[in-house]
């Protein structure tokens, strides 16, 4: 999880996310938008690269990642 908003742009390959548990496959060109504080997880399910460009929206002071088991 973040504390903030995670903007996803995907620039290759295919990615599928898991969102609070929900898949969703995005492919180039798409953007995905995962709230604050949500469990998601990613892999790539395509056959070559796959590439993410990622913006976080954090407030200061705040850990950029939380490990969820």
């Amino acid at each position: 999880t973040h504390p903030g908003e995670e903007i996803i742009y995907v620039i290759e390959g295919t990615l599928e996310y898991q969102i609070d548990g929900r898949p969703m496959t995005v492919k180039p060109g798409e953007v995905l938008f995962v709230p604050a504080g949500t469990v998601h997880s990613v892999k790539n399910v395509g056959s070559g690269n796959g590439a993410e460009l990622a913006t976080y929206v954090v407030e200061k002071g705040k850990p950029l990642i939380t490990l969820v088991d």
